[in-house]
């Protein structure tokens, strides 16, 4: 265990923005374990500095330890090239246990090295299905839920996912929801800078996101997505922080923003100031997997633009409604929750900032 003595040694991987926020607390809750190692390793997958510098910067992550550089590219570019480049590190550094998070391409291709040599692997946030193998996200969760050794649930469904596909029981850990944990462990350090930067009042504007390839890589949909938002922004100004995927598009197909001071478009911003506005603001519309979580945690409205959700509890029991490719669906829910006749919810079972800590617990008893 290269320069690590006697000391367990745990290799977290993180590559894009969601696995920033579920690695902070994990790596936060084993450093209270002085027999224990950690290091980390950024694939570099998502590389622009909004999207993953500040990030670890805002969430107390050390520096990584390795930066594989990947960049982007096609989804088996990507994926190889990160299997090669992380092989070196892994024979090099050869960890007790290598720990994955979420559903991203770093996150299957760490796996799939690790299983090939025989270490362990962790997958933090496992079990979540969509059910929609059209979307890459659900290939990548279901390869890595398949071969992984602790698998960390968010919620029952994830259970029942993982014994419903064969996994056996005894690798399966409910601990909740580590985008919790960080959100509980960033709510003191949140202001309303942003807000007032832009001039808006609270509960008076309308928060927006949108990346997913069925959303901004069709002209002609995301061209009704902006027309539709155009509509919404004449009783609710829209802000709308743009996703690089999502610029590229919107420069490339030229589409025009009918009036970009109700359709307020902006640079990608920070966690905190991303969570600043997202707890003023009176609904969200995102097609964002996290989102529909943080929202459901801190009871504001969710409208997601998708057929379906990895993250059924946060309809079942949070505050988020799938609006579909439905553009009405999504002009007349806004405007119910104008009404104050919207839906409300709950906050799901072990979403308490605590599922960092039962990782770590699990993860010093394995070892």
């Amino acid at each position: 265990m290269a320069d690590n003595g006697k000391k367990i040694y745990v290799l977290h991987i993180v590559g894009a923005r969601p696995n920033f926020m579920k690695a902070a607390p994990v790596m936060r809750a084993l450093a209270r374990y002085p027999e224990l190692s950690q290091k980390l390793v950024h694939t570099g997958q998502h590389y622009d500095a909004n999207m993953s510098e500040i990030f670890f910067r805002q969430l107390g992550l050390p520096a990584p330890d390795f930066n594989l550089e990947v960049g982007s590219g096609s989804h088996a570019w990507q994926t190889a090239q990160i299997m090669m480049r992380f092989e070196e590190i892994v024979l090099q550094e050869r960890p007790n246990l290598v720990l994955v998070y979420g559903d991203v391409n770093s996150t299957v291709a760490a796996a799939l090295v690790c299983a090939k040599l025989g270490i362990p692997v962790g997958h933090v946030e496992a079990g979540l299905r969509s059910f929609d193998r059209t979307m890459p996200e659900e290939i990548n969760r279901l390869i890595t839920d398949q071969i992984a050794d602790l698998l960390f649930t968010p919620s029952q469904d994830g259970n029942d996912n993982l014994i419903g596909e064969g996994v056996a029981p005894e690798k399966i850990h409910l601990v909740g929801n580590v985008m919790i944990d960080t959100l509980v462990h960033l709510l003191p350090s949140v202001n309303g800078r942003c807000r007032q930067e832009l001039h808006l009042e609270p509960k008076k504007f309308a928060l927006v996101t949108l990346h997913r390839p069925s959303n901004v890589d069709d002209r002609e949909r995301f061209a009704a997505i902006l027309k539709t938002l155009d509509t919404i922004s004449r009783n609710l100004t829209c802000v709308f922080p743009v996703h690089p995927r999502t610029r590229a598009r919107l420069q490339e197909w030229d589409l025009a923003i009918p009036d970009e001071s109700r359709l307020r478009l902006l640079e990608p911003l920070g966690y905190l100031d991303f969570l600043g506005l997202m707890q003023e603001a009176a609904l969200v519309i995102t097609d964002s997997g996290g989102i529909q979580e943080e929202t459901t945690f801190l009871g504001i409205p969710c409208l997601t633009l998708r057929k379906n959700t990895e993250r059924p509890i946060t309809v079942g029991v949070g505050t988020n409604i799938l609006v579909g490719e439905d553009l009405e669906h999504l002009e007349n829910e806004t405007q119910a929750i104008l009404n104050g006749t919207g839906k409300t919810g709950g906050v799901p079972p072990l979403w308490d900032g605590k599922a960092g800590e039962r990782i770590a617990e699990i993860v010093c008893e394995y070892l």
